[in-house]
């Protein structure tokens, strides 16, 4: 596919799969339309890379769909002051997105090889303010030790399902801050917009979907009597 044949893809997945879905905030809209998601995706997938599901990546992983991205940019609605945290970077694509709407992300990734890619693709595309932590964010030790998670998010995206979000990570919100997640595990899995302002928190359903469960999660002990 040339340019000309990718630009058409992407409208029409804009107008197929994003507003029929009753995404319609025009700054979302446009900011997707902006965004060559072939330049973020392996080449061997290129061709298919405005599909409606959710592409195949390296480390045995998926991307985000188009409209799962969707949701989550509509819901935040960045304004330009917001620090984000990203909970699997994956190429960065969607890292790219949140740092053109926000004053700075820091995004953790478990795989070494996605890291890079996100890195090289960050780096190509001029994203200045967006960082690619080397981490499992499942390990509250780990979270606790990184420098760059320190200082307090104004946003949280949990690009993995989770039957509920990590305390570790709720802790380092502000007392005002905002969170989309995927909480549940497939074939049920609801995409969660938290807005928390000080003491108390609304949960928006957004919609069901489905989402690879989050890697790296502690074990349970096991108890023997």
């Amino acid at each position: 596919m040339n340019a000309a044949s990718f630009e058409d893809a992407r409208r029409n997945m804009v107008d197929n799969q994003i507003r029929c879905a009753k995404i319609l905030d025009p700054d979302t809209l446009d900011l997707i339309e902006s965004m060559p998601r072939e330049e973020f995706v392996p080449e061997q997938v290129r061709s298919i890379a405005y599909m409606e599901g959710r592409l195949p990546l390296p480390c045995g992983q998926e991307m985000l769909s188009p409209l799962q991205e969707a949701h989550i940019l509509q819901a935040l609605a960045l304004r330009g002051h917001e620090r984000v945290l990203e909970i699997g970077t994956g190429t960065g694509f969607l890292t790219a997105m949140l740092a053109m709407r926000a004053r700075e992300v820091v995004s953790c990734e478990i795989h070494d090889e996605l890291a890079s890619m996100a890195e090289k693709n960050l780096a190509e595309h001029g994203i200045n303010n967006a960082r690619v932590v080397r981490l499992n964010a499942m390990d509250a030790e780990a979270v606790a030790a990184e420098p760059a998670l320190k200082g307090g998010f104004d946003a949280m995206v949990l690009g993995v399902a989770l039957k509920e979000i990590p305390a570790h990570l709720l802790q380092l919100l502000n007392a005002d801050a905002q969170v989309v997640a995927f909480i549940g595990e497939n074939p049920v899995v609801t995409i969660e917009h938290i807005i928390r302002k000080g003491m108390s928190e609304q949960h928006i359903r957004l919609a069901e979907t489905l989402l690879k469960s989050a890697e790296g999660l502690p074990k349970k002990r096991e108890f023997v009597f």
